[in-house]
């Protein structure tokens, strides 16, 4: 059974049970009434005799209300009248007739007890109801005490107190069919009304059970169940699709750390290759006699010799990223940027005289850091712009403060590339021939091993470059507090 069909019968069970209740105390109220009207005039009919009881009622000089034969009060022709004595039995009485002219008999026990003073001085009286013959009709009869130890019944009939009460029943039975029906139909409106937060719940649920997870429950508020409810489940789902975002970034960020992870070993693997390759030669040349010739032999171990630094230098950058990569802490010493870049540029100039390096410096710039890792930095980025621009390329090395963060910017004149190119410089082994001459051979690891120092230090490196414009690179690192 659902949860608004319940409503529904509870809902009516309460009003039906109320409509009940009303009905049977206006019921009672009623049948009390009229039943007392009755009784008052049941009173008014024996009220003479109570006050004769010095003569016989009826007789000359008697009180008033009395003029009936056989010392009977007077009393309408449909009143049924009876005179008793102490044992029971009838001395006179006035019996009325059906519309058939039967006449009515009152089903009386022989003997009336339990009379009662209904105040001070007043004789003892009882009130009762009674069926009678031969229609059934029930009667009103009072039995008063007479002073001679008799009794004085008088009855007038109930018909039109059953026929009243029996049309107000029936229109009772009516407004309480309109009431119930039109209770129903208000309860179910509300009851619609009420439940409509619970199925826009069970929409989104729907909804999110579909995949829908940005999908909330409508109707938040404070004040009501359901708007209570609303907002726990929102509060849920929005934990929920947190949850499933952190998974799907974590998954994301898994599936690129393995891709890059596949590269990497594939591109170190191609880098070896060439020196390994390289060596086998000169020592498969050296094993075809070049002993015997002092030039081969000499060539030979030159090779070798270079192909061996060669590796060694690869070996050592791949070592120092996988130690990077790890997260092992660097040196925390205060570091001037302004001398690191000095010498940087010192060293430039006399490696590569055919690159103008200038130095441009306002002001001291300290940061806190392994000094002489954040000289590789600045050595790699120049040793990059030499690697691939023409000689004769002018570059700039610029040291200063932007806010919290001191700044080391490498910017040359040269070809330039293009800007997609340049959010790509950092990834390792990555290469880029356009516009650029390419001049030293190099495992793409130099600019890779800049950002990942930079990364270390809490700071950023990034490369802007238009063709033709010349590239510049910007590291911003933490000032020493």
């Amino acid at each position: 059974m659902s949860l608004r069909a319940r409503l529904l019968a509870a809902l009516s069970a309460v009003v039906l049970l109320a409509l009940l209740g009303a009905g049977i105390a206006t019921y009672s109220s009623l049948r009390a009434f009229l039943y007392q009207r009755v009784d008052e005039s049941l009173t008014s009919i024996r009220a003479a005799p109570e006050r004769g009881q010095g003569r016989g009622p009826g007789r000359p000089g008697g009180p008033a209300g009395f003029g009936g034969q056989d010392g009977l009060p007077t009393a309408g022709r449909g009143a049924f009248v009876q005179r008793r004595t102490a044992e029971g039995a009838v001395t006179s009485s006035q019996v009325p007739r059906d519309l058939q002219g039967r006449e009515v008999t009152l089903d009386l026990p022989r003997v009336i007890t339990g009379l009662e003073r209904t105040g001070r001085g007043a004789a003892r009286a009882r009130f009762l109801t009674v069926d009678s013959s031969p229609n059934g009709t029930p009667w009103r009869v009072r039995a008063l005490e007479l002073a001679d130890g008799g009794q004085l019944l008088v009855g007038l009939p109930l018909d039109d107190v059953e026929v009243t009460l029996s049309r107000l029943v029936a229109l009772e039975a009516g407004v309480a069919v309109a009431a119930l029906a039109a209770a129903v139909a208000l309860g179910w409106w509300l009851v619609r009304l009420g439940l409509r937060p619970l199925v826009e719940i069970e929409t989104t649920a729907e909804a999110i059970a579909g995949g829908q997870f940005d999908r909330r429950v409508p109707g938040e508020t404070s004040s009501t169940e359901v708007g209570r409810l609303a907002a726990a489940l929102n509060h849920m789902l929005g934990r929920i699709q947190a949850a499933f975002a952190v998974r799907d970034a974590t998954e994301a960020e898994l599936r690129r750390s393995e891709d890059r992870m596949r590269r990497f070993v594939a591109d170190a693997s191609h880098e070896l290759r060439t020196p390994l390759a390289a060596v086998a030669a000169y020592a498969e040349l050296f094993e075809r006699g070049a002993s015997a010739r002092p030039e081969d032999l000499a060539r030979s171990m030159n090779g070798i010799r270079t192909e061996a630094t060669r590796m060694g230098e690869l070996v050592e950058d791949l070592l120092l990223l996988a130690r990077l990569d790890e997260g092992r802490p660097l040196r925390r010493d205060p570091v001037e940027l302004v001398a690191v870049a000095a010498e940087a540029v010192a060293a430039a100039r006399a490696v590569g005289p055919d690159w103008p390096v200038e130095l441009q410096a306002l002001e001291p710039v300290e940061v806190e850091g392994d000094a002489s890792r954040l000289r590789q930095v600045v050595d790699n980025l120049l040793a990059n712009v030499r690697a691939h621009t023409p000689p004769g390329t002018a570059v700039t090395v610029s040291v200063r403060r932007s806010g919290g963060s001191g700044i080391v910017e490498v910017a040359d004149d040269g070809p330039g590339m293009e800007p997609e190119l340049a959010a790509r410089v950092f990834e390792r082994f990555y290469r880029t021939d356009q516009s650029r001459s390419r001049r030293h051979g190099g495992a793409g690891l130099g600019l890779s091993i800049v950002a990942a120092i930079v990364a270390a230090h809490k700071g950023e490196v990034a490369a802007t470059a238009t063709p033709g414009q010349g590239a510049r690179f910007s590291v911003r690192l933490p000032l020493r507090q």
